[in-house]
């Protein structure tokens, strides 16, 4: 398989933002596909059907190179609170780029527009990951405090995610200490 030169690459990439419930179901069979394979088998890291779920709450990132869809990510509106601030929040879900068309910069490139579109629209950005480099060479950081979920019994630590949530300031981001504790809403499955 001859590697198509990363500029080469970037250059002929088009971007489409589709609305939540509007993917087509060619649409919904690639990027599953593509989830799954690039997310591997590893226990800890494989795409889950709940992984899955929430992607599809969000609004869809789809990068193509001709016909194929190559990259992949999911913006879901989610409520984070740090202390008592409720913030509205841009949750970044299911990032991927297509295993043949790693490592050539359309990862950065899909997650430029992702940034662009929730500092236009969000107080903050997040995501919860083990793959800290990609995202804080893209403005990402690590965000210190401990981690909880607010349940319907009350607000319930996760202390397995402390470390691995990352967030983005937008110009609609109060002060916000990133040592002080970060609270997301519940949902079904992973809660970060």
């Amino acid at each position: 398989m001859e590697i198509e030169p990363e500029s080469a690459a970037v250059d002929r990439a088009r971007l489409s933002l589709v609305p939540p419930q509007g993917l087509t179901p060619t649409q919904v069979s690639s990027i599953r596909a593509l989830l799954w394979a690039a997310f591997g088998d590893k226990p800890d890291e494989a795409m889950t059907e709940g992984d899955w779920q929430h992607a599809l709450r969000g609004t869809h990132f789809l990068l193509e190179l001709d016909t194929e869809i190559v990259a992949y990510a999911s913006v879901a509106e989610r409520q984070l609170e740090v202390g008592s601030r409720q913030l509205r929040t841009g949750y970044v879900e299911a990032v991927a780029t297509a295993v043949p068309h790693q490592r050539r910069g359309l990862g950065s490139l899909l997650m430029t527009a992702v940034n662009a579109y929730i500092r236009e629209g969000f107080e903050l950005g997040a995501l919860g990951t083990g793959r800290h480099h990609f995202y804080e060479r893209l403005g990402w950081i690590t965000w210190k405090g401990p981690t909880l979920v607010r349940t319907p019994e009350g607000p319930r630590r996760t202390p397995d995610e402390d470390g691995s949530v990352l967030v983005m300031f937008t110009p609609a981001s109060p002060e916000l200490d990133p040592a002080a504790s970060i609270s997301c809403d519940w949902r079904s499955g992973d809660a970060w």
